[in-house]
């Protein structure tokens, strides 16, 4: 079962552009992927705590595991961090290409709009990454039909 619509999919691999964007221009290692879900881990766990959060997260792991059993080796930590994304169970490529993270991102927004409402998701997004265009109606204000 897929709780992620396409334009869920769509903003997921939207914000894990910027994210690889950012890695690129920081010199940071992590995935672009693995640093949406670390982004959105502490105003997640503001709203229903570090397990809350966890949950969330593992729900997503597993959703996008079905979808793409590579993921296999992945795992949500005691924190709320992502584990073997990286190592030598799983080595995506990196930037936007990445299916397994957007996949695993895709989830936990498709999650937060069953749990929170689209609206409020969408707000969330906007908080953490203000120059994402998060529906049809920010890309046309945007200048991008």
């Amino acid at each position: 079962m897929s709780m992620a619509s396409p334009d869920t999919r769509d903003l997921a691999r939207r914000i894990i552009a910027i994210e690889s964007a950012r890695d690129e221009s920081s010199g940071a290692s992590a995935v672009g992927a693995v640093r949406v879900c670390d982004r959105l881990r502490a105003p997640l766990a503001r709203l229903a705590g570090v397990a809350g959060f966890r949950s969330l997260l593992s729900r997503a792991v597993s959703l996008a595991k079905a979808e793409i059993p590579s993921l296999n080796s992945v795992h949500v930590r005691e924190d709320g961090s992502l584990e073997g994304y990286n190592g030598a169970g799983f080595c995506p490529p990196a930037g936007p290409g990445d299916a397994g993270g957007a996949a695993i991102v895709a989830h936990l927004l498709g999650l937060l709009v069953t749990f929170i409402g689209e609206p409020l998701t969408r707000q969330l997004v906007r908080d953490v990454w203000p120059d994402a265009t998060t529906d049809e109606t920010d890309r046309r204000a945007g200048g991008q039909a």
